[in-house]
C-alpha cells in the first residue's frame, strides 16, 4: 500500500471553541491509483490533502508512505521528504507571474539544489509531455487559464514524484478547459503509473477516477 492514513484527527482553536474538521479519518491508496475526493464545502477535503502531503500535522494519527511514519519525522526531514516524493497541484496555481513557464517548472529542482543545466533539461522535457513546447519562454500572464494550470502540472510532475495531490485543480477553469487539464492529469496516471489523490466538487471529473472516496461532516461516508 503506498499511503496508509489512520484515524487522522484535526482540531483547531477559534477564539475559546475548538473545531473539530477532522474526526478519525482512515484510508488506504494503491500506487498508481487515481482517486477523487469529493463532498461538500466544509467537510475537511483540503484539509485531509494537506496532511497526506505533510503541508500540515494532525492532531492525532497516523500516515504511512510506503509503510514509513512520515510524521515521525523532524520538520527539515519531512520537507526533503515532501520535496522528493509528493508533487502539488492547487486551485490557485500559485505559479511566479514574473518568471517564464520554464522558470516556473524548474523553481522545485532548484530548491533540491539540482545544477540549473539540469534543472532546465528536466523542465522542459515535463514541459513538453503536457503539451507546452511552443510555450517554454512565455510569462504567465502571456498564457491562457489553461495553459497555466497545465505550468503547475509540470511542475508538480518535474522531480518525478511518487503521488500528485490537487485540490481542485480545474475549479477555476471553464468547463472545457477543465475537462483538458483533467484529461491530461488521466493520462499522465494512465500512461506513466503517477498516483494522483484530487479534491474536487466536480462529479462529472470525479466519476472517471478509479475510486471515489466521499467526505461528510469530517468523516468518510
Amino acid at each position: 500500500m503506498m499511503i496508509e492514513a489512520r484515524d487522522l484527527k484535526k482540531s483547531f482553536h477559534l477564539d475559546e471553541t475548538e473545531v473539530h474538521v477532522l474526526k478519525g479519518v482512515s484510508l488506504e491508496i494503491k500506487r498508481g491509483e487515481m482517486v477523487a475526493i469529493v463532498g461538500a464545502s466544509g467537510v475537511g477535503k483540503t484539509t485531509l490533502l494537506h496532511i497526506l502531503g505533510t503541508l500540515d500535522r494532525p492532531t492525532s494519527g497516523t500516515v504511512r508512505f510506503d509503510g514509513d511514519d512520515v510524521f515521525a519525522k523532524d520538520d527539515q526531514t519531512l520537507a526533503d521528504f515532501r520535496n522528493r516524493k509528493i508533487g502539488f497541484v492547487f486551485q490557485f496555481h500559485h505559479l511566479l507571474p514574473e518568471f517564464t513557464a520554464l522558470e516556473n517548472v524548474m523553481m522545485p529542482a532548484l530548491i533540491r539544489r539540482q545544477g540549473e543545466e539540469e534543472a532546465c533539461a528536466a523542465a522542459e522535457a515535463v514541459l513538453k509531455e503536457v503539451g507546452l513546447a511552443h510555450r517554454l519562454e512565455h510569462r504567465i500572464g502571456e498564457l491562457s487559464g489553461g495553459e497555466q494550470q497545465r505550468v503547475a502540472v509540470a511542475r508538480a510532475l518535474v522531480l518525478q514524484p511518487n503521488v500528485v495531490l490537487a485540490d481542485e485543480p480545474t475549479g477555476n477553469l471553464d468547463t472545457h478547459t477543465g475537462e483538458e487539464v483533467f484529461r491530461l492529469m488521466r493520462d499522465l496516471n494512465r500512461a506513466k503509473g503517477i498516483t494522483f489523490v484530487i479534491v474536487t466538487h466536480n462529479e462529472a471529473l470525479s466519476n472517471q477516477a478509479n475510486r471515489i472516496i466521499r467526505m461528510v461532516d469530517g468523516q468518510i461516508a
